[in-house]
């Protein structure tokens, strides 16, 4: 019997979403399958993606790479927590990864948090996150808690040079069989009947045909967007910065183990410690600071030397109508863009290369997958633009750019999010929303929405015992970070 042809996925473009998901389908979808990734090395990439949150973990698990390994090829530094500066006057908190507090029986922290503030005898949220403490400490471990077993392992995630993950998967996927074939994409050919994609033809008259493609090509989306037609929905009502100006500067000489997002007056402004620079950008919007200003923002607000100019880069924040159309998926920039103010984009890429692999298709693609898969990318994408804009919405600024954004109107899912929590103290997530309770219980606290109600059994316990149980989980957190070892020299210990 004659064995059947393997399944061809065509992968366009290279970067950090080409590799991923070559790398990733080198790993889990075996011999039936022929994976070939097409690039070309005079076409750039943006490759700003340098913050990540912990699922990353996962990702790099899942393809059997060492951690030390891997942090050493991408001069990756650990991060605990996104540190958000300026967002409302003078004021600056933390959004750690991890627990915030412990539950007391059925009953969420923040409850019996909310009743300790009503009684006087709480301190602000941060005081019981064991992430931020050690953030702010410049300390880090892996592994189980040493000082007392009731308190979670520590949650991280990772700072590294996008550029050099890209290498590092790139080496991972072509010992697992991934063809790479060098060349610029001229044209796209289409099938006549069902107006699939049938082949990327390149330069020097050469032709990769395939049967499943994906369009990792950037802003430009090549395939889903200029060939297939896939509209674009912007969401720059909601989201309006535009542009940023980015540049590596010298390592920092305080080589946090988190990422700073400093509020400006019209954006703000990301640093992120690699172990051979920082990367540094300023995030702002064109309708109230040029790009000369915003090149020259950057650098007056830069901590070390600069290794280069300001590089620009436009966008429109929003997303594809549909990320999967005929037999061609977007990937990455190709499938839409939000700001890196929570560090998403690298997430985004691994979500969808999951939502692939548990969707794939054989040789043939129904209507109704496609319909899946975009029903479950749409809500991924309106929960974390929610999540970005409350933090831009959440603010007492008093420049025209932060004005606007107090007056902007919100889409119904984030007002009922926010009116539940202003009513009761409660945060509902749902399905499968990438930010959880306590991420948005952080920024809510953070950005000074207070709760007016909490939940009445949080009324049961003695004002005493509520003290007690507050103080007992900041002083367990502090033991443990007081024999953490310095962030650098954890670094330089295990993963130089």
């Amino acid at each position: 019997m004659k064995s059947e042809q393997p399944i061809r996925i065509v992968i366009a473009g290279g970067g950090t979403a080409g590799w991923m998901a070559a790398a990733a389908f080198a790993r889990f979808l075996g011999p039936r399958f022929q994976i070939t990734l097409v690039e070309s090395e005079e076409i750039g990439t943006v490759g700003v993606g340098e913050a990540t949150i912990p699922q990353i973990r996962l990702f790099n698990a899942g393809l059997g790479i060492d951690e030390n390994q891997f942090m050493a090829a991408t001069q990756a530094s650990f991060k605990l927590a996104i540190e958000f500066v300026g967002w409302t006057k003078g004021g600056r908190y933390m959004h750690a990864f991890g627990d915030v507090g412990r539950e007391n029986g059925l009953l969420a922290f923040q409850h019996s948090w909310l009743r300790g503030m009503a009684e006087g005898v709480a301190k602000p949220l941060a005081a019981y996150s064991l992430n931020n403490a050690a953030a702010l400490a410049n300390r880090m471990q892996r592994g189980p808690a040493r000082t007392a077993r009731v308190l979670p392992e520590m949650p991280y995630a990772f700072h590294f040079d996008a550029g050099l993950y890209a290498r590092f998967l790139r080496g991972l996927a072509e010992s697992g069989g991934v063809q790479r074939v060098e060349g610029r994409i001229v044209s796209v050919e289409r099938d006549g009947e069902s107006g699939d994609v049938t082949a990327l033809r390149l330069d020097g008259e050469r032709e990769v045909a395939g049967d499943l493609f994906l369009d990792c090509t950037g802003f430009r989306a090549l395939l889903i967007g200029e060939t297939l037609g896939a509209g674009y929905e912007g969401w720059s009502d909601l989201l309006p910065c535009d542009r940023a100006m980015a540049v590596p500067s010298e390592r920092a000489q305080d080589f946090t183990p988190y990422t700073r997002a400093t509020a400006h007056g019209a954006g703000w402004q990301w640093r992120i410690p690699l172990q051979h620079r920082t990367g540094n950008g300023l995030v702002y919007a064109s309708a109230h600071l040029s790009d000369d200003e915003a090149a020259a923002r950057l650098l007056a607000g830069l901590d070390e030397k600069p290794l280069g100019d300001p590089r620009p880069l436009r966008f429109t924040a929003g997303k594809r109508a549909s990320f999967w159309k005929h037999n061609v998926i977007a990937l990455g920039l190709a499938s839409g863009f939000l700001e890196p103010l929570e560090s998403t984009s690298i997430h985004m890429i691994q979500s969808a290369i999951e939502r692939i692999l548990r969707l794939l298709p054989g040789r043939k693609v129904s209507q109704v997958q496609r319909d899946e898969y975009d029903r479950q990318a749409h809500f991924e994408y309106d929960r974390v633009r929610d999540f970005l804009v409350l933090h831009y919405w959440a603010n007492d600024r008093d420049e025209p750019f932060w004005v606007e954004r107090r007056a902007s109107a919100l889409p119904e899912s984030l007002q009922h999010k926010i009116a539940l929590w202003r009513a009761s103290g409660q945060i509902v997530r749902e399905g499968a929303d990438l930010f959880g309770e306590v991420a948005w219980l952080q920024v809510l606290a953070g950005q000074g929405i207070s709760a007016e109600g909490y939940h009445p059994v949080a009324d049961l316990p003695s004002r005493a015992e509520i003290a007690e149980y507050l103080e007992l989980i900041e002083l367990l957190g502090a033991r443990e970070v007081g024999q953490m070892p310095d962030h650098a020299a954890y670094v330089a210990q295990h993963c130089a």
